[in-house]
């Protein structure tokens, strides 16, 4: 049997969330609200998985350029080139 390749292989320890988290509010992180140029930390909610982005940008921090629906492209620089991605506010936190 060929061995799957999907969207989340290889990612065992990388979405995986604790036994009992702290009491986030889902719903808060939901209707969070960021403007454009807004610097944001891409991570990844492994429970929710609509407006997820690829796990290898876990982890990484890019500024919001647009707002597409509920979502936001973020814009990050992967080695020399630019890339957008479409991501909802639940896989983002505001940077501090």
């Amino acid at each position: 049997m060929k061995r799957s390749k999907g969207f989340r292989s290889k990612t065992r320890f990388k979405l995986k969330k604790s036994i009992r988290p702290v009491r986030a509010n889902n719903i808060t992180k939901r209707i969070q609200i960021f403007n454009e140029d807004d610097l944001v930390h891409i991570i990844i909610d492994p429970s929710i998985q609509k407006g997820q982005p690829h796990p290898r940008f876990h982890g990484q921090t890019g500024r919001v350029a647009n707002r597409r629906g509920r979502a936001y492209i973020v814009q990050i620089n992967d080695g020399n080139k630019a890339k957008k991605l479409i991501i909802r506010p639940e896989h983002l936190k505001m940077q501090e």
